[in-house]
């Protein structure tokens, strides 16, 4: 059976990864599965609401929150990843992986698949500006990732969000894909310091 590949698309909140995925997954030249680490989250959200309704005798802070749960559902994420590229689906990939610890994970679980490593690059300024356009995200959440996220010198393929729509981006991945260029970048990627906080 063919291994699938796992389409990386590297960018922070509002820098339309999930815009672009969005067009890669409604075209039919290529088939793909697009998971974002958002459905994984939301579900399970919707499943401790329903599950549990009532108000919790404590309250406790979202950091303690994320302490107990992020490790746990990320290692689903990249399970259900892996399963896939497994069975042969081609994957796109949409996280933001805005610290050392969250990017040594992934690399340790896929610098051994096929991946193309894409940067979805936009200005500091434009990030703001979608930002505060959308409503649905907190304010400064695509500052504070920027460095972290942009750190990286060399992608197989980039496109920009502020020249290119989700359609013109996503058919310039396809035309790439379908060149025949080999995906090395992210193989030869080196771990990172771990700053996660």
């Amino acid at each position: 059976m063919t291994q699938g590949l796992l389409v990386y698309l590297n960018g922070t909140s509002s820098s339309g990864k999930t815009s672009i995925s969005t067009e890669l997954t409604n075209q039919q030249e290529i088939p793909f599965y697009h998971l974002s680490v958002d459905d994984f989250f939301n579900n399970y959200n919707d499943f401790i609401n329903n599950k549990f309704p009532d108000d919790p005798p404590k309250e406790i802070d979202h950091q303690v929150v994320s302490q107990i749960l992020d490790d746990s559902i990320f290692s689903v994420y990249h399970s259900t990843i892996k399963l896939l590229l497994e069975l042969g689906f081609n994957v796109i990939v949409d996280t933001v992986i805005d610290n050392g610890k969250r990017f040594n994970e992934f690399h340790d679980q896929f610098s051994d698949q096929p991946v193309l490593f894409i940067g979805v690059l936009c200005s500091q300024e434009e990030l703001i500006r979608r930002e505060q356009a959308r409503g649905d995200r907190r304010a400064g959440l695509a500052a504070s990732q920027f460095s972290e996220v942009y750190c990286f010198d060399e992608y197989d393929f980039e496109v920009n969000t502020e020249e290119l729509s989700p359609v013109e981006c996503a058919g310039k991945i396809l035309s790439y894909m379908k060149s025949g260029k080999e995906y090395a970048v992210f193989k030869q990627l080196s771990t990172r310091s771990d700053s996660a906080n």
